[in-house]
């Protein structure tokens, strides 16, 4: 049985995939530009598990499991097979995997379907299609700027509604 998503059918996972493989590299080009798209640092494939810290310059894609920290200041491709338990920086993202942990991106996050996150996730630029399951708090604020809202109430006000 063939289930029609946009203008790709779903019936034995190929097609499917190579769609979704097809919208991250799109999102990667769109990020780095073609010639730094195609120069990855470093690949964790599917079926390959890490537990620790991953540290990097530049693009990293991550198809297997990784519990730990990962940082860098390049571009963190997450997989649709990928599941991350673990705290995360970046300079930008782009997952269609299931990250469970705290993530803070300096550029941007893409979330593209079906990706999950569960936790904190602090980014100047937040992009989620539909079909991302998010739960937790979101601060999409450019990195040391200010919060228009709470600077334009007095202190005693400002801090009952960062704390509610």
């Amino acid at each position: 049985m063939f289930e029609r998503i946009g203008d790709q059918e779903q019936g034995d996972g190929q097609r499917t995939d190579t769609a979704l493989m097809d919208r991250m590299s799109q999102e990667v080009v769109a990020l780095l530009g073609e010639a730094a798209a195609q120069d990855m640092t470093a690949l964790v494939g599917s079926g390959t598990e890490f537990r620790g810290i991953i540290s990097y310059s530049g693009t990293v894609r991550i198809d297997g499991r990784v519990e730990g920290e990962i940082h860098t200041d390049g571009v963190l491709l997450i997989g649709k097979d990928a599941v991350i338990r673990a705290t995360v920086s970046a300079g930008s993202i782009v997952s269609c995997g299931k990250i469970f942990g705290n993530v803070t991106a300096t550029e941007s996050i893409k979330l593209v379907a079906p990706a999950v996150l569960r936790g904190s996730a602090m980014t100047p630029l937040l992009s989620m299609e539909e079909g991302v399951s998010f739960r937790g708090s979101l601060d999409v604020t450019a990195d040391g700027a200010e919060d228009p809202v709470l600077d334009s109430v007095p202190d005693r006000e400002g801090a009952a509604v960062a704390n509610s």
